[in-house]
């Protein structure tokens, strides 16, 4: 009996003869723009604004690379400093083929940033923000480990209603404890 293939699900930088496909992967489908930040105005951008924005990053590797399975790139993730005098850093991540959602992608790639994070700043924290109508992020958060740390209750108004912006977060001592 032969062993069912198990894909590997890693990060990391962009290369730079993937400009073509990855443009592809975000523009293709926009529903997942539905879910990060939506109450945002979001536009696809050009190839060449693309190019030089979020491709840019992704080549360089430090705020947002891709997830990938069995090297092929389905989504990424990223970080951003919300306060970088105080190191407030805040990480996100995006799946963009939504066939790719609720199977545990998201689930072994955002450690793997987490820890990646933690590695490369000076930092005593790492948060992850949400709404409250993103329930598949707000699990995703608390099952790698996140904390809930604050709700601030109907300040996100989408499509006439108010949602909660939801906070998580996890301090560096916790995360050593959890990978040891």
């Amino acid at each position: 009996m032969s062993a069912v293939h198990q894909p590997t699900i890693a990060i990391r930088c962009a290369r730079s003869g993937e400009l073509d496909c990855l443009y592809q992967l975000v523009t293709s489908n926009e529903l997942w723009s539905e879910f990060n930040g939506p109450y945002f105005p979001y536009m696809s951008p050009t190839i060449e604004e693309f190019a030089a924005t979020s491709f840019e990053r992704m080549l360089l590797g430090q705020d947002m690379q891709l997830i990938t399975i069995d090297d092929r790139p389905v989504g990424t993730v990223n970080s951003y400093w919300e306060c970088e005098a105080t190191r407030l850093l805040e990480a996100g991540v995006v799946l963009y083929d939504e066939k790719c959602w609720g199977k545990g992608i998201a689930a072994q790639a955002v450690p793997l940033w987490i820890s990646a994070l933690f590695a490369r700043h000076d930092i005593e924290r790492v948060g992850m923000t949400t709404w409250s109508g993103n329930p598949r992020m707000m699990a995703l958060a608390e099952k790698v480990g996140l904390t809930l740390e604050a709700r601030l209750r109907k300040v996100r108004f989408h499509k006439g209603v108010y949602y909660d912006s939801v906070k998580y977060g996890v301090l560096r001592s916790e995360w050593n404890a959890r990978q040891a």
